[in-house]
């Protein structure tokens, strides 16, 4: 049984499925529209052409579907999507997107925004990321399943992060990282492979080995990073991992790819 408490206000528009539970002082502006079994605790503002999916948590002030903070946005009809299975906890803030990206924020199943998170217009984040305390993306930025961005961390916009990537706390990142690397630092630096990541989601050893050889041979000195990675693709063919970061760096992008510092390190 849907549940509003008297206190919250919900426009004559907003559909909630069934189970839902608005807290109190709540606001629901405009066509927006909340899956079945969702929870809003007190405070939460949504707002707009804004859809969440089903079971979805949403913690105190949070802010989810108001303008977005770009100065070209001229009050476009634009959306945000956000899947089934998300926590977004308190103070976060999430925008629609623009006519320049599209007119989407994408949000995928069972992601998490902690405390003060920001995800900014048209942004597509996969499924299972996790975006910890106070990290934020600014427009455009792409983040594929299972990525983890770090706590205080910024992302500059157009940004792409790989799936099962993760971004150190306190990093600045303003250029592309590969899928299962590992960045850190200000500006962030490829600092090796997610190795942690891998084996807590069962990759198999022997392929984690393989990408391992290959993330040496892709950012060794020798030639350019085009034929380093075209050896690779050669050498490594039918490996998925390697698959998956060849074809991240073959895709175009308006970001370089971040490089290791000093050397190749493949984590630990």
């Amino acid at each position: 049984m849907t549940t509003i408490h008297p206190t919250a206000v919900v426009s004559p528009e907003v559909e909630l499925g069934r189970n839902v539970q608005v807290g109190p002082f709540c606001v629901l502006e405009g066509p927006v529209r909340v899956g079945d079994d969702s929870i809003l605790h007190s405070h939460v503002v949504l707002k707009g052409r804004t859809t969440i999916g089903t079971n979805a948590e949403i913690f105190p002030f949070a802010s989810v579907g108001h303008r977005p903070q770009d100065l070209k946005y001229s009050g476009e009809e634009s959306c945000l999507s956000i899947g089934d299975y998300c926590t977004i906890r308190e103070h976060v803030t999430i925008n629609p997107g623009t006519s320049g990206g599209g007119l989407e924020t994408r949000i995928g199943d069972h992601v998490l925004l902690m405390a003060g998170a920001h995800v900014a217009h048209d942004c597509h984040l996969g499924d299972h990321v996790i975006m910890v305390n106070q990290s934020t993306l600014a427009g455009h930025c792409l983040v594929d399943s299972h990525a983890i961005v770090g706590g205080l961390s910024g992302v500059h916009q157009f940004v792409r992060i790989g799936a099962h990537a993760f971004v150190g706390a306190m990093s600045m990142v303003e250029n592309d990282v590969i899928p299962y690397g590992s960045v850190l630092g200000n500006r962030a630096y490829l600092g090796g492979l997610n190795l942690v990541g891998l084996k807590r989601r069962n990759f198999d050893r022997e392929e984690i080995h393989t990408l391992r050889a290959a993330y040496r041979m892709i950012f060794s000195n020798e030639g350019t990073l085009r034929e380093r990675v075209e050896d690779a693709a050669e050498l490594f063919e039918g490996h998925k991992l390697v698959e998956d970061v060849v074809a991240f760096v073959r895709k175009p992008s308006e970001r370089a790819i971040c490089m290791p510092k000093n050397g190749v390190d493949v984590g630990s």
